[in-house]
């Protein structure tokens, strides 16, 4: 059995980081928040990205690699951070030596760095207890979290698979979702790419507009430049305009990493909304997903409670209507580093969180969180 070892890949290691950025955008469980572009993006808002690859001895096969996100805690006076692995690692799940020594050496450097936990929410369909076993065993605890947006990422998702035609794929779309898609195309809804920052203030003004009348919190204007040089020019993403009558109604922006698009950012202005330019659009992201030979679309999150008093229950029904698949992933896992910090942490955590929405809503802010938001 070939010894494994993990390194830390220095940021001014230009080799190693093209190594990282080259496994994580082929490896298993390949994801975009596990990007070197997405720590990059990540690091202009507070965190501090560590990437770590677990190779079989000297220069030997890559066997996993993850992106730790690194943030001090609120706590004055105290240098402790939470560290956090979007959707990571990228490795075999399977693969449990290469999941044991990732486990050890990460979580050995992260508590040194004072770290008193480590979370990842991974790509694994709740239906997997083999991956949910292995990973308690290797000593993570497994969060509890409810049915709506509690956790960092989704937890339920919508997720197309990309496979046969074009036409195939139009087909497996309920007929109200077809007939909108068509609707808007007669009505003379075109969909165009984004390809400049005024095209993207465009979008930020749209944004600002959905989330005063959704009633959600959005970021700055600068989160999205950011995101823009770091992502979208790139290839990593890309901005959709629907525009009707000389004015644009709607938009969105996809990421993009190997076989899978991930719809995330949304908006939609409040004014000609009958001529249905949200459906268009979903169709040209589709579209787009399939000439790049993706395998998967992913319509990203919707909410457990899938019955319709739920307020968000309209934003399953539209991502249902394409005929996408409801998937739950396992949630949330947590390995803990400092158990005492982690109990006062994980204690004092939801107190916190309803202290902020307070603060929010008196100072006039918005309510909750978009659901489409990536953390």
């Amino acid at each position: 059995m070939p010894e494994l070892r993990t390194l830390a890949v220095d940021p001014g290691d230009g080799p190693g980081l093209e190594r990282f950025r080259e496994y994580v955008g082929r490896g298993p469980k390949s994801h975009i928040l596990q990007t070197v572009a997405w720590g990059d993006l990540k690091a202009r808002t507070g965190w501090t990205p560590l990437r770590f690859l677990v190779e079989e001895g000297p220069a030997g096969a890559v066997r996993g690699a993850i992106s730790v996100l690194l943030r001090r805690l609120p706590l004055p006076g105290l240098q402790l951070f939470l560290g956090y692995a979007p959707r990571g690692p990228v490795l075999d799940y399977e693969d449990e030596p290469a999941m044991t020594e990732l486990f050890r050496s990460v979580g050995a450097v992260l508590r040194r760095r004072g770290a008193i936990a480590l979370k990842i929410d991974p790509d694994i369909p709740a239906g997997r207890s083999d991956v949910i076993q292995r990973l308690r065993r290797l000593g993570l605890r497994q969060m509890a979290r409810g049915l709506g947006f509690e956790g960092v990422q989704p937890r339920f998702v919508f997720r197309l698979p990309l496979h046969g035609a074009l036409g195939d794929i139009l087909a497996g779309f309920h007929p109200k979702t077809r007939y909108n898609i068509r609707l808007a195309e007669r009505r003379g809804v075109t969909v165009r790419v984004g390809a400049s920052l005024e095209d993207l203030r465009v979008f930020y003004r749209i944004l600002v507009e959905t989330a005063r009348r959704d009633r959600f919190l959005i970021r700055a204007e600068s989160y999205y430049r950011d995101m823009w040089d770091i992502l979208v020019k790139p290839g990593l993403a890309r901005l959709f305009l629907a525009d009707h009558a000389g004015e644009t109604l709607a938009g969105t922006i996809a990421f993009a990493l190997a076989d899978k698009v991930w719809y995330v950012y949304g908006a939609s202005s409040n004014t000609r909304r009958e001529v249905m330019p949200n459906y268009l659009l979903q169709w040209t992201m589709i579209q787009w997903a399939l000439d790049r030979g993706c395998s998967l679309y992913d319509f990203r999150g919707v909410s457990g409670r899938v019955e319709p008093s739920d307020p968000l229950y309209g934003l399953y029904r539209f991502k249902k209507g394409f005929g996408a698949e409801f998937t739950e992933f396992a949630g949330e896992f947590d390995l803990v580093l400092r158990p005492a910090w982690y109990r006062a942490y994980t204690y004092g955590e939801p107190a916190y969180r309803r202290l902020r929405a307070r603060l929010r809503r008196s100072a006039g802010g918005n309510l909750a969180a978009s659901p489409e938001d990536v953390g």
